[in-house]
C-alpha cells in the first residue's frame, strides 16, 4: 500500500506584514512570506549564507490570528503542506506559485516575557498555562476552490 506525505515545518521571520483578503464567500485568507537562512562553512573555511523565501497562506480563523498578531520581522513556526497553483498571466504565459498552506502557526517572539498568543495544544496528559488556538486539519466547512483565492 503506497503512503504519501506532504508536510512542511519552517522556523523563520516574516518579510512583511501579512496581507489579508476575503474570498467572495467572505472567508478570510492571509498571505505572507517567511525567510529561512541556511548558514554553513565552505571547503575554504569561509562562512556562507543563503536565504530561502517561502510563500505562506493561512485560511479562516488562522488568517484572523495572523492579522491580529503577526507583523514584519515576527519569528514564527509554520506547519502545513505544499501546494502549487497555476494560472495564465495577462501576457498569456502560464505561471506557477508554490505555497505553504498553513495548518498551524506558533509565534516564537517573546513579548513581555511570554510566548505568543497561539501555540499547539498540549500533549495528552500535559497541562498548558498558555492560551492556545487550534485549527482543525480537516474543517467540516466547504472546500476552498482555487478560483476563490483573491490573489
Amino acid at each position: 500500500m503506497p503512503m504519501d506525505l506532504n508536510k512542511v515545518m519552517l522556523i523563520g521571520n516574516l518579510t512583511r506584514d501579512p496581507e489579508i483578503r476575503s474570498t467572495a464567500s467572505g472567508q478570510p485568507v492571509a498571505s505572507f512570506t517567511v525567510v529561512t537562512n541556511l548558514v554553513w562553512t565552505d571547503q575554504t573555511g569561509q562562512r556562507q549564507e543563503k536565504a530561502e523565501f517561502h510563500n505562506v497562506v493561512a485560511w479562516k480563523r488562522l488568517a484572523d490570528i495572523c492579522r491580529q498578531y503577526l507583523h514584519k520581522g515576527s519569528k514564527v513556526y509554520v506547519e502545513g503542506r505544499l501546494q502549487t497553483r497555476d494560472w495564465v498571466a495577462q501576457d498569456n504565459t502560464k505561471r506557477y506559485r508554490t505555497e505553504v498552506i498553513a495548518d498551524n502557526i506558533i509565534m516564537l517572539d517573546r513579548a513581555g516575557g511570554t510566548t505568543g498568543p497561539f501555540t499547539p495544544p498540549p500533549s495528552e496528559g500535559e497541562e498548558s498555562e498558555l492560551p492556545t488556538e487550534s485549527i482543525p486539519e480537516n474543517p467540516e466547512e466547504e472546500e476552498i476552490k482555487i478560483e476563490d483565492i483573491p490573489f
